[in-house]
């Protein structure tokens, strides 16, 4: 395992073994300052010597792809999961605003905070949330290694040609729903105003249902579908069973698309030495090489380095909220009283994602109860003895941060 070190000012080094670094320890010579990955930074003067290290970034809508490297060997592997429930978050909260303003009391607007137009450069919340976990992964990189320079790939996806592959010239500006009203008079259209419910149905009052809920799956035609009022009104009673899949949707070709300049950009701003890659290239470097399909791999290709001796372990982040803003509960209880939605900030001295150590393994903590009995997981969600655990039979070794870490053996 490769130990990271810092010099007497904060600076990165290039990495020893772990060997040597147990040696300076002991010795008194350096200090430990993290834990994943096992950083240390030395109490005395260094040369400072540096090789040549190119940083490959897999950029991604789910999982980012990372990969140091020299001419000769890895330094440093690791693939990062991102966020996927913030459009969730948000629609609930939409709907228990307007459910506070309209339905249980009224309260005019007092100023229009939410115009979007007046924001040039706005991205949506999901979006930026991703674009900023992009660049605070690479910037922690940063922190324990001597970069030299960052190779991007980015992609570009023609979404009108994977729906249509003989699409040309002026078709592109002529969508599925030319010609119609709306999306509904579309869908009934493409439905050929028939009940996609129960066989033989002879209602002839039809709705448009969604497959997958409005909130995270919206109202594009891939995600509706025609019903008449009866198997709709079934449908949500529970009475009617349909095995509906939503047709092919576009949200990772779509936020690639959105973020690959922004991220980019906002790269050079940052760092020098900033370049592009296509993944084209990244495939073809791979299948050259005879390399297996996974995002700290590509980023191997990416930094121009695949033939170099990969580390037989990478690091796996997944990044969680930082706070859970919600102060109530969305259901309301007898009385009209509201159950309160958020826990003490620290439980028998614990936070939640703390870093904890039991019986010589590392878990986080994925819940907590006043009793002192927690619920402690690894990333992958693997229970510890499949229940909850007292919280004196383990000790703390880190403090939760939004970006949770643990090292996994290389398959």
């Amino acid at each position: 395992m490769l130990v990271y070190i810092l010099n007497r000012s904060g600076k990165p080094l290039m990495p020893c073994s772990a060997s040597k670094a147990r040696r300076l320890l002991k010795a008194n010579k350096a200090n430990v300052i993290k834990i994943e990955p096992f950083t240390i930074q030395l109490l005395y003067g260094s040369s400072g010597y540096k090789q040549e290290i190119t940083l490959g970034v897999d950029a991604g809508s789910k999982v980012i792809g990372l990969s140091a490297t020299t001419e000769s060997k890895e330094l440093y592997s690791a693939e990062v999961q991102l966020r996927s429930d913030i459009v969730d978050l948000l629609s609930t909260r939409r709907q228990n605003r307007r459910t506070r303003r309209n339905r249980l009391r009224y309260r005019k607007p007092r100023f229009l905070n939410r115009v979007k137009s007046k924001n040039k450069g706005w991205l949506a919340p999901s979006i930026e949330n991703k674009i900023q976990t992009h660049l605070t992964v690479v910037g922690n990189v940063y922190k324990i290694l001597p970069i030299s320079k960052v190779i991007v790939e980015v992609a570009s996806f023609d979404i009108q040609k994977i729906k249509n592959p003989n699409i040309s010239g002026t078709d592109y500006q002529q969508g599925e729903m030319m010609d119609f009203w709306n999306v509904r008079e579309y869908v009934l259209f493409r439905d050929s105003h028939k009940c996609h419910g129960k066989k033989g149905c002879k209602n002839k009052i039809l709705n448009v249902h969604h497959i997958e809920s409005r909130k995270t799956g919206g109202n594009c035609p891939s995600n509706l579908i025609t019903l008449c009022e009866e198997c709709h009104n079934d449908y949500h009673k529970g009475k009617l069973n349909l095995n509906l899949k939503r047709g092919q949707g576009f949200k990772d070709a779509v936020f690639m698309g959105i973020m690959r300049w922004s991220f980019y950009n906002k790269l050079k701003e940052l760092y020098h030495k900033v370049s592009l890659t296509y993944g084209y290239i990244t495939k073809n470097t791979r299948i050259r090489n005879e390399l297996p399909k996974e995002h700290r791999v590509d980023a191997l290709c990416i930094s121009s380095n695949p033939q170099a001796k990969r580390l037989d372990y990478f690091y796996f982040s997944k990044k969680v909220r930082c706070h859970n803003r919600q102060i109530h509960k969305a259901n309301i209880l007898k009385g009209g009283i509201k159950k309160l939605n958020q826990a003490q900030f620290e439980v028998k001295g614990f936070r939640l994602f703390d870093k904890i150590q039991y019986q010589s393994k590392l878990y986080y903590i994925f819940g907590r109860r006043n009793s002192g009995f927690f619920d402690i997981r690894t990333l992958d969600g693997t229970k510890v003895n499949k229940g909850s655990v007292n919280c004196k039979s383990f000790k703390l070794i880190e403090k939760r941060k939004s970006l949770l870490t643990e090292r996994r053996t290389a398959g």
